[in-house]
């Protein structure tokens, strides 16, 4: 069992940067692949980033490619997510998911999310 905690979410201007965090219980949790996934009000939930447990393999969507970056660290059971350049059509509660397959397709494991507004 894997319990998945996010933070690091709030209101921020365009342009700008939020650092979202994951903290991930459970033993097993250094050899889960872990993602981020965001939801807009009206949308289907799309996936945004994710890292295989070694750390060598990582999927980011196209719309975030040069602005996010997706991180680990195993001794803290973390997971971090890293938004530059913010747009407003970022905003969408983001939920941490965690995956014993990579690529990850159906999570395992989802956090309650996280609220990140961008204003323009």
């Amino acid at each position: 069992q894997v319990q998945l905690v996010e933070s690091g979410g709030g209101l921020v201007q365009a342009g700008g940067s939020l650092r979202l965090s994951c903290i991930g219980s459970g033993r097993t949790f250094r050899w889960y692949t872990v993602g981020w996934f965001r939801q807009a009000p009206g949308e289907a939930r799309e996936p945004v980033a994710a890292m295989a447990w070694s750390g060598d393999s990582t999927y980011y969507a196209d719309s975030v490619k040069g602005r996010f970056t997706i991180s680990r660290d195993n001794a803290k059971f973390t997971v971090y997510l890293q938004m530059n350049s913010l747009k407003p059509e970022d905003t969408a509660v983001y939920y941490c998911a965690a995956d014993a397959n990579y690529p990850m397709r159906t999570p395992d494991y989802w956090g309650q999310g996280t609220q990140v507004t961008v204003s323009s």
